[in-house]
């Protein structure tokens, strides 16, 4: 049973995706600790209100980005956790916390990877007048969502489209999709090479086999 940890900016819909799917029985992992830099983010409340530890680090009580993100570590370490997963974290993750997370980090992001990286995927989609957008599960590196591809799930574009309607189509797939990934690296069947995430047969794991 895989520990994680989740970090949170937001209204925590990703998070409750992944706290249904757990409870479904969908992946082999358990969330442990909920991290939000908001206090009044609406995941700390789902946290609470499901018995999962919730603990707001606010950026600004600390004097650098790098004591924050100790801070952050400090937490995702006392909870023992091996996976950590950002749903809707607003900021972007540094050494502090990659040194010790590369390759156990995931992101979800509401756009086909690489196009439309970093904040209003789907107005970017919109602006530039794509045809097809969705959204992209991806291990987190030192870039802005520019990390090894896990699993993307494509949404057209419809001809009246607005941000929100597009938004709302793209996070079903985006709460669909996560639970998916998760499932794949609690099984230890994502494999990657040369910046391509292979999905190793059911059974098989990481360093068995060809």
């Amino acid at each position: 049973m895989t520990n994680i940890g989740v970090l949170a900016s937001g209204r925590g819909s990703n998070f409750q995706a992944l706290l249904a799917a757990q409870n479904r029985g969908e992946f082999p992992g358990k969330l442990v600790v909920l991290i939000s830099d908001k206090p009044d983010a609406g995941a700390l409340s789902i946290a609470r209100e499901n018995g999962i530890k919730a603990v707001a680090i606010l950026p600004k009580d600390f004097p650098s980005r790098e004591a924050h993100e100790t801070a952050v570590l400090k937490a995702l370490e006392e909870n023992s956790v091996e996976l950590v997963c950002l749903a809707g974290y607003m900021r972007i993750v540094s050494g502090t916390l990659l040194n010790i997370f590369h390759g156990r980090m995931l992101n979800i992001h509401p756009a086909l990877l690489p196009a439309y990286p970093g904040l209003h995927g789907q107005k970017q989609a919109l602006t530039n007048g794509a045809k097809v957008s969705g959204a992209t599960v991806h291990f987190v590196d030192e870039g802005c969502d520019t990390g090894p591809i896990i699993i993307q799930a494509a949404v057209p574009v419809e001809e009246n489209d607005t941000e929100e309607t597009l938004s709302a189509r793209i996070l079903k797939e985006e709460h669909r999709i996560y639970p998916m990934a998760v499932r794949l690296y609690c099984e230890g069947r994502l494999k990657v090479e040369n910046r391509r995430v292979h999905i190793l047969p059911p059974g098989q794991k990481k360093g068995e086999g060809k």
